[in-house]
């Protein structure tokens, strides 16, 4: 492959990572044991509890260790024992689809409307969830979850922040967001797949567990812990809170981001930036280039090395809208030949040559006028 540029779908594990994983396998010890191998093995858990933490400002005890994501935003929509829900239109699939939801409607970049939010919470009593990414991962367009906290509290309602596609890239701070449950995800960061964490605000929230069985997670998530993924999952905390405090690389994948979108826009006059007027995280690009189906510039930059989606990672194989572009509104032609590219921690400035170079030959090839001259620039 000659550009992976598909990180919000899953960013290759860092090496230091690995090295903590085959640590881990080459240990025996289930940490819930009391000799000195099971004792070995919790020292690796709560190691790790503690990296994670301090990534996004939290307590230890706080943190959740869960199968990824996905099972992180289940266990707080339906641990949280708040049957009324109401989340963004433009939350991943998790949130989506686990059950009737109140969506709140979005405007043209991708943001959600706060005075929609505030008329919903109105409409009735009932004490709601409500969910709130920080990051979207198709657009990259940030959300203000703090405003939506403050909203949600003075209702009595509960705030779930999905920050799985927003650690390591921007500053996630527990308290100053004011989220109740915030979800993380270590593939995202370069740690291993199969691995993710639920943050309780004050670290003592009632949360009802999803999964029976044993004590294990303070009886907040019964199952022996992954201990080889979760000190994956810690090593790759430690390296995007290092990361983010040091503001390097994430400088310099918003600078290559920009190239990239300023390149693509002067050599095709067709191609549109999407959510390119709002704050989004440093490394997403989604572009739309009407009159290409997005699917068919995936294969063909494929056929040329290059790893992009169309769409979240989760819908692979499907060949829909995207619910996301649509909940903002746009046109069928730009929901339908949208791509998004997604930097990380081994991009470089090639890949993005790469990607330009071969995109603006599928669009030569399309018939689209292409302007070789600021390629080659």
């Amino acid at each position: 492959m000659a550009a992976y540029l598909d990180y919000n779908a899953g960013a290759p594990t860092r090496p230091e990572v690995a090295a903590a994983v085959a640590e881990a396998l080459a240990a025996p010890g289930n940490p819930s044991s009391v000799h000195g191998p099971g004792r070995a093995a919790r020292h690796r858990v709560e190691q790790a509890r503690a990296q994670v933490a301090a990534l996004v400002g939290a307590d230890p005890a706080a943190v959740v260790f869960t199968s990824g994501g996905t099972e992180a935003n289940a266990l707080a929509l339906a641990g949280s024992g708040r049957r009324r829900r109401i989340v963004s239109a433009v939350e991943h699939p998790s949130v989506l689809d686990a059950g009737l939801a109140e969506a709140i409607p979005v405007d043209a970049g991708g943001v959600v409307d706060l005075a929609a939010l505030a008329a919903m919470l109105v409409a009735s009593d009932e004490p709601a969830l409500v969910s709130v990414m920080l990051a979207n991962n198709e657009t990259g367009a940030i959300q203000p979850v703090a405003e939506a906290a403050r909203l949600a509290h003075a209702h009595g309602a509960l705030l779930h922040c999905d920050a799985a596609q927003a650690a390591g890239r921007i500053t996630v701070d527990l308290t100053a967001l004011g989220a109740d449950f915030l979800t993380l995800s270590a593939h995202k960061m370069g740690g291993p797949a199969g691995v993710g964490a639920l943050v309780l605000a004050d670290g003592g929230f009632p949360l009802a567990p999803i999964l029976q069985g044993g004590g294990q997670e303070r009886r907040r998530r019964a199952g022996t812990e992954n201990v080889a993924g979760i000190a994956g999952m810690g090593a790759a905390a430690g390296i995007a809170r290092d990361d983010v405090a040091r503001g390097h690389p994430i400088s310099d994948l918003r600078e290559m981001r920009d190239r990239l979108e300023r390149q693509a826009l002067k050599s095709v006059s067709e191609c549109v930036i999407v959510s390119g007027s709002v704050s989004r995280l440093p490394n997403t690009t989604c572009l739309a280039l009407p009159g290409l189906a997005g699917q068919t510039q995936v294969m063909a930059l494929d056929l040329a090395g290059i790893a992009v989606s169309a769409g979240a990672a989760c819908s692979s194989g499907k060949v829909a809208d995207s619910r996301v572009l649509a909940a903002m509104g746009l046109a069928p032609e730009i929901r339908g030949s949208a791509i998004r590219v997604s930097l990380g921690w081994a991009s470089r400035p090639e890949d993005v040559d790469a990607f330009l170079a071969a995109w603006a030959e599928l669009a030569r090839r399309k018939g689209f006028d292409v302007a070789e001259a600021v390629l080659a620039a």
